[in-house]
C-alpha cells in the first residue's frame, strides 16, 4: 500500500496548497473562491480532497467563517513554506540565468550599521551574489522567513520570540549586544557634558519611536527606574534616520535610538551621544534562519559568516571605546 505521503504527492497539486493559504487569509469560502477565481462548489471539492489527503479535518465552520484548527495550522504552514520555496527557486534561477552566483533575500530592522558592512563583505567573497534587503519590524520579517519569502533575518532576539511557539521553527544566533542610546545635535547645550543622569534630561523635548517599539519601552523604563514619569515625545517617528535628521535641524531636541543605529548617525556627523548612567540594555541582535532538513543555499551561510565577522569587529570597537561616548 502506498504511504499517505505518496498519496499527497500524487493527488494534491499546487492549486490545493494555494487554496489552503487563501482559506486561511480570506476566512470564508466565498472570499477564497473569489481570490482563486473558482466556484464555491469547486472550492468545496478541492478542500475535501485536501482533507482526504491529510486524513483529517483542517477547518472548522464558525459564525465568523472558516477557522483553521491545529491540524489546519500545521498544513497551512507547510503549504506557505512550499509555495515560498517555489517562489525562491524561480527568483534564484532567474538570478543564475542572468549571471549571479546566488540570491540572498534578507530581512532586517530598519537602518543598521552591521547589515550594509556584511552585505559588502559578502559581495567581496561572492562578487556575483545578488542581495535583496527588505526592512521592517522583526516580528513581521520573522513571519515572512517562516513563510519561505526570506532566507534570513537580522534583528532583535526578543523574549517574545524566545518564548513563542515559533522558536522551534527558527535557528537564532546571538551576535551583538545592544543598548539604548540618546543623541543630540553637536550644538546642544548638553552635548559636551561629561556625565549625566536620567534626571538631568527628563525635562528636555524628545524625538522617539512609537510606544510599541523596544527602544521606546527602554526609554520609558529608564525614566521609571529613576522614579520619573516618562516624557511624551514632541515628535514620534520610527526611522532612526529621520531622528538624526530632526536632531540636526532642531538643536533643542534629544533623540532615542538603538546603539546599533546610533553608530550610523554618529558616522554621518552633526550629532553626539550623551554620556548617561545607568545604561539601559536592549535585546541582543542576531541572525535568524529557518530550521530545515535540506539546509540553506550556499549564499546564506556565506552571509552568516560575513555578519559574524562584522559583529566581532563592532564588539572590539566598543571594548576599545572607539564608538563609546
Amino acid at each position: 500500500m502506498p504511504s499517505s505521503s505518496d498519496y499527497l504527492v500524487r493527488r494534491l497539486r499546487l492549486r490545493h496548497l494555494e487554496l489552503l493559504v487563501a482559506l486561511t487569509d480570506a476566512g470564508t469560502m466565498r472570499a477564497a473562491a473569489t481570490r482563486l477565481n473558482l466556484s464555491q462548489p469547486a472550492l468545496s471539492k478541492m478542500l475535501g480532497e485536501i482533507e482526504a489527503g491529510f486524513d483529517a479535518r483542517l477547518f472548522e465552520r464558525t459564525p465568523q467563517g472558516l477557522v483553521a484548527n491545529a491540524a489546519g495550522h500545521a498544513a497551512v504552514y507547510r503549504a506557505r513554506v512550499i509555495l515560498g520555496e517555489l517562489s525562491r527557486g524561480k527568483d534564484e534561477v532567474d538570478a543564475l540565468r542572468t549571471g549571479a552566483v546566488g540570491l540572498l533575500r534578507l530581512g532586517a530592522l530598519s537602518v543598521t550599521a552591521t547589515v550594509p558592512q556584511a552585505v559588502v563583505q559578502l559581495r567581496k567573497r561572492l562578487p556575483g551574489a545578488r542581495v535583496q534587503v527588505q526592512e521592517g519590524r522583526v516580528r513581521e520579517m520573522i513571519q515572512r522567513l517562516l513563510d519561505g519569502e526570506l532566507d534570513c533575518v537580522f534583528g532583535a532576539v526578543t523574549p517574545e520570540l524566545l518564548t513563542s511557539d515559533q522558536l522551534s521553527l527558527l535557528q537564532p544566533e546571538v551576535l551583538l549586544k545592544d543598548e539604548l542610546c540618546v543623541l543630540c545635535a553637536e550644538g546642544h547645550a548638553l552635548s559636551r557634558s561629561r556625565q549625566l543622569r536620567w534626571t538631568d534630561i527628563h525635562a528636555q523635548p524628545w524625538v522617539a519611536p512609537p510606544k510599541d517599539t523596544l527602544v521606546r519601552q527602554a526609554l520609558m523604563t529608564a525614566f521609571l527606574n529613576a522614579g520619573l514619569e516618562p516624557p511624551e515625545p514632541a515628535i514620534e517617528v520610527l526611522s532612526s534616520v529621520t531622528v538624526g535628521s530632526v536632531l540636526r535641524l532642531d538643536e533643542t531636541l534629544l533623540g532615542a535610538v538603538r546603539f546599533e543605529q546610533a553608530r550610523d548617525e554618529l558616522a554621518r556627523g552633526g550629532v553626539a551621544r550623551l554620556r548617561l548612567a545607568p545604561t539601559v540594555a536592549l535585546p541582543s541582535l542576531g541572525l535568524y534562519t529557518r530550521r530545515a532538513a535540506e539546509g540553506p543555499p550556499p549564499v546564506v551561510p556565506a552571509f552568516a559568516d560575513a555578519i559574524r565577522r562584522v559583529s566581532a569587529r563592532a564588539r572590539i570597537q566598543v571594548l576599545d571605546g572607539a564608538q563609546s561616548p
